[in-house]
């Protein structure tokens, strides 16, 4: 019998796959701000913000607040442990795709 690999439970659910994955294509010290992830993912804010709080609690993404000529900005980054998470489960999902075939 073929052992099946575990997909993170975390990066799994399909809102936050996508946001992951849109995290994973900036460069490793790049941030997106909050409107800007919200706009290229077309999710609501509330929602964005439920999915971003359980990669954050995860540690898989850092969120930092600050202050742009006065107006308060939201930067999301992807950090190396999301990024080491989100590089396993695109191995475990492609070492289950290769066990169907």
């Amino acid at each position: 019998m073929i052992e099946l690999p575990e997909l993170d439970p975390v990066i799994h659910a399909q809102a936050r796959l996508r946001v992951t994955v849109a995290l994973a294509g900036l460069r490793p010290a790049d941030q997106i701000t909050f409107p800007r992830l919200q706009q290229l993912l077309e999710m609501t804010a509330g929602n964005l913000s439920t999915h971003l709080r359980k990669l954050e609690d995860a540690e898989y993404v850092e969120i930092t607040k600050a202050y742009e000529h006065r107006t308060p900005v939201t930067l999301v980054r992807l950090t190396s442990k999301g990024r080491a998470a989100f590089e396993s489960y695109t191995k475990a999902l492609q070492r289950l795709l290769d066990a169907g075939t």
